[in-house]
């Protein structure tokens, strides 16, 4: 697992714990800060998994 991997699942993850304190505070601002940080942290996972898919394709 790679730097990218873990930052972007615990970007995901803080994104979606904003996401709900903000629906259920009524923070809608919050709420969809919460909701981009998510997508960020997924987008960021998925090239860290890309990234860790070309590095194992290269040392075989």
């Amino acid at each position: 697992m790679n730097k990218n991997q873990l930052k972007g699942r615990a970007n995901s993850a803080m994104g979606k714990i904003k996401q709900i304190t903000g629906r259920l505070i009524g923070k809608g601002a919050m709420e969809r800060e919460g909701q981009a940080e998510k997508h960020g942290g997924k987008v960021e996972a998925g090239y860290g998994d890309v990234k860790n898919d070309i590095d194992k394709a290269t040392k075989e």
